[in-house]
């Protein structure tokens, strides 16, 4: 995985590669790994993803179809910068 620092800022290329290392699951299988987990809790979890993945899935599809109400949007509310003074 490769992530570029442009302008020296290393802040905003940390924040790039926390995101990509948590869209490929690297962050997730660390904490799993952390502790031994028995063939059978494995297998538990494993099917238990799956039953998540698929019901999101179709509460997807039946949105598409419209079947179901799409989800609210957030809306976005700005917040003032830090340090208290106002910038104008």
């Amino acid at each position: 995985m490769q992530v570029l620092v442009r302008d020296n800022n290393v802040d905003q290329a940390l924040r790039v590669l926390k995101k990509k290392l948590q869209r490929e699951g690297v962050l997730r299988e660390l904490k799993q790994r952390r502790h031994f987990e028995k063939p059978s809790e494995r297998r538990v979890r494993e099917k238990a993803d799956a039953i998540r993945r698929t019901r999101k899935a179709a509460r997807k599809q039946a949105q598409r179809e419209g079947l179901l109400p799409a989800p609210k949007k957030k809306e976005f509310v700005r917040r003032p910068a830090a340090g208290g003074a106002a910038q104008g």
